[in-house]
């Protein structure tokens, strides 16, 4: 039975919050600052940031409707953190290097903030054989998302970047704080600076190249987030030509590489030429449960060059040298455990679980007629509701079903219409969210 547009007209107590309220700029806010003031001005690009983080606006919600139905039992597959434990091999690990700790002979201090080299040799034969990456382009770091800002850094803020429409926040936000996004323009929900690469069902979440204006940084993610999409290799191939030709830089997001099933690549450097033109990052999060752990790494090739010449691989280490003294040894432990041959095929059993997950959903959502992506290459499950606000279908399923979803709408506006449903969750929770979901819809 196809889904009922009217019944989801009338959405009772919904949270009036607009995703491009300004939270931080509040009254309250401003008579908490009345008795003393600095005499320094807010950063204006601070000031162009259009919303509070979509994460915690999403939390703001979830907690105001938990607070007014203290009963319900929510299920959260919204922010994509996962929930499976894990295994023995990897935590025995780093339980082993923090008691060494305890020890003279096994207590060590400050190691290379480019990362221990026995896990970048680890990092470059478990993801880039034959791709020739080197030890010494991998740095290991606290997470993809702190290096999506380190990258930031590495470029001027004078230059211009595209992003896949929808995508992931904090390409934007963090192009924003740096200076480089440009004024917000309220009538279409975009920056005036970023090239938004529309990435949709029709175009097989591939941006068409051809009516794609000239950047000089183009973020790409693979499997992408939100939509859970993997670009295939003949797509990559013409993203990386695209670049060549434009003389741009590729910021290419694999944090959820493990998780591909089919031949897509797992990595831009498995193109010929990428390494000239890109960065790779990438993180345990996803594929190892280091979302509290906090464990990642950014390859940056010896053959990207500057227009000058000059390699940006010595930049970057010059940044990280600076502004970050290194992963903890404890969690590079647990990253090397990760990928023993044990401690990876363990992980493997646990990806599965989660894309199993991820299939319930695809089929609860198709048994009530609705259009369904991702979820074959990636934890994430796209659904689209033709007509219908991404918020107020959030708001729907919050309120009739207690499920936490997140709204399209939040990665930008190529992402109004669709929802995201997180595969990362209990199967037991899984389950009973398709009993809620088949029921509402």
């Amino acid at each position: 039975m196809p889904y009922q547009l009217s019944s989801c007209v009338f959405i009772p107590r919904a949270i009036s919050v607009h995703p491009n309220t300004n939270h931080s700029s509040s009254k309250s806010d401003r008579a908490r600052r009345v008795d003393y003031l600095t005499k320094i001005p807010r950063s204006v690009n601070m000031e162009s940031l259009q919303s509070g983080y979509l994460f915690p606006e999403i939390f703001m919600r979830e907690s105001e409707y938990a607070q007014r139905n203290p009963h319900a039992r929510l299920i959260r597959l919204g922010i994509g953190d996962t929930t499976e434990p894990i295994p023995d091999i990897i935590t025995s690990a780093m339980v082993e290097q923090a008691l060494a700790l305890s020890t003279a002979k096994g207590y060590k201090g400050y190691g290379p903030e480019q990362g221990n080299g026995e896990l970048k040799r680890a990092i470059a034969e478990t993801f880039y054989q034959d791709m020739q990456v080197k030890e010494n382009e991998i740095f290991v770091s606290d997470g993809a998302q702190c290096d999506i800002s380190r990258v930031q850094m590495l470029l001027d803020a004078s230059l211009s970047i595209a992003v896949q429409d929808p995508t992931f926040p904090a390409y934007i936000d963090s192009s924003v704080i740096v200076g480089r996004a440009g004024r917000f323009k309220a009538e279409n929900g975009k920056y005036k600076n970023i090239v938004y690469m529309k990435c949709g069902p029709e175009n097989n979440f591939f941006p068409d190249l051809s009516t794609t204006p000239r950047t000089d940084i183009i973020f790409f993610c693979s499997p992408n987030n939100p939509t859970g999409s993997a670009a295939s290799r003949q797509q990559l191939e013409q993203l990386v030509k695209f670049a060549k030709a434009n003389g741009s830089i590729i910021i290419y997001d694999a944090a959820y590489a493990a998780y591909i099933s089919d031949e897509s690549p797992r990595s831009i450097f498995e193109i010929p030429g990428a390494k000239e033109v890109a960065i790779e990052i990438s993180s345990f999060s996803k594929f190892a449960g280091f979302t509290g752990v906090r464990l990642g790494w950014t390859v940056v090739p010896e053959d990207l060059l500057y227009s000058s010449g000059y390699p940006m691989i010595k930049d970057y280490d010059r940044i990280v040298c600076t502004c970050f003294n290194g992963a903890s040894n404890i969690v590079q432990a647990g990253g090397l455990a990760c990928l023993s041959p044990q401690g990876f095929q363990a992980l493997k059993r646990t990806m599965r679980y989660y894309m199993e997950n991820a299939k319930i959903l695809v089929d609860t959502f198709e048994s009530v007629g609705l259009k369904v992506y991702g979820g074959k290459n990636g934890p994430y499950v796209w659904v689209h509701f033709p007509g219908l606000s991404s918020w107020d279908m959030f708001n729907h399923i919050l309120e009739r079903a207690a499920i936490v979803t997140v709204p399209g709408i939040g990665f930008g506006p190529g992402g109004e219409g669709y929802i995201r449903v997180s595969a990362f969750g209990h199967r037991e929770t899984v389950l009973e969210a398709s009993t809620r979901l088949t029921k509402l819809i």
